[in-house]
């Protein structure tokens, strides 16, 4: 005869402890069937209290509100609690401009700077192009910065579709076509070398008095004589700023006719759309 097989767990005769006591206060009483569960205390609203704050229920002591004196704020943030609680910081929310500076946190850089976009070096780097005369630093092709020809190229196109001429795919296409092209010259030329996005960036700066002359169009007719001498006077504008700026960069001063040469017939190509 086999014995029959003795199982603790459906024992109801077995004495138990830990988690499995009977004579502990807050857990319930055994079924019928044998078996012992865990009973849980979460619906008892006294005992969330006195777990989470960490203080009984029976000292009589109230768990922290957020509305005691344990709550402050100053300058723009908020303690909650205090003690534990009391390292969670929280501030209060800003205006829309608030997310263009630094106010939002600490050592956060703005926006602006984050996606690459410098107002500073837009601005000086546009008043060395409208005075020709100036001498240019050296140190003016450090940043290939690209929000500035964007900028300058979308209102070239925006100004001549006032004019009645759609050309964004001619602009796209001499662009780059352009920009490679000055870009394996100047690199065959010169003994240091450029890369492609400076050679980009000091052709669209340099594009800021085409713009300009694309602006006279959608109020005059540039199909006259004042026309022509305004297109003359805008490519050479252009050429000479931007081979100022090539060549004092690569230190090829002896040589800005011949970069002038490449550069000027690019400007010229806009000249065109513009006029024409």
């Amino acid at each position: 005869m086999s014995q029959p097989v003795h199982s603790v767990l459906f024992d109801q005769n077995q004495k138990t402890s830990g988690y499995y006591d009977n004579t502990n206060a807050g857990y319930s009483e055994p079924s019928g069937d044998g078996l012992q569960f865990y009973a849980s205390n979460y619906n008892d609203p006294s005992y969330m209290a006195s777990s989470y704050y960490g203080a009984s229920h029976t000292t009589g002591v109230a768990p922290p509100s957020l509305h005691q004196t344990g709550s402050t704020s100053s300058m723009g943030t908020s303690t909650i609690g205090g003690g534990a609680t009391g390292d969670m910081q929280y501030r209060q929310p800003g205006s829309f401009w608030s997310a263009f500076g630094t106010g939002g946190f600490e050592d956060e850089p703005p926006l602006l700077e984050e996606i690459g976009i410098n107002l500073q070096h837009i601005q000086a780097k546009s008043l060395t192009v409208l005075n020709p005369f100036k001498k240019v630093s050296e140190t003016i092709m450090d940043d290939a910065d690209l929000a500035g020809p964007l900028l300058f190229i979308f209102l070239f196109g925006i100004f001549l579709m006032l004019s009645g001429k759609v050309h964004f795919g001619y602009i796209y296409g001499v662009g780059v076509l352009g920009v490679v092209s000055i870009y394996l010259v100047l690199n065959l030329m010169s003994e240091d070398g450029v890369d492609g996005s400076r050679t980009a960036s000091v052709l669209g700066y340099c594009l800021l008095p085409m713009v300009i002359l694309s602006g006279f169009s959608v109020v005059l007719k540039l199909g006259g004589f004042v026309g022509l001498v305004l297109s003359v006077l805008s490519i050479f504008w252009c050429t000479w700023s931007s081979s100022a700026m090539f060549t004092t960069a690569l230190r090829m001063s002896d040589q800005r006719l011949l970069v002038g040469y490449p550069v000027g017939l690019f400007y010229a190509c806009f000249a065109l759309m513009t006029v024409f």
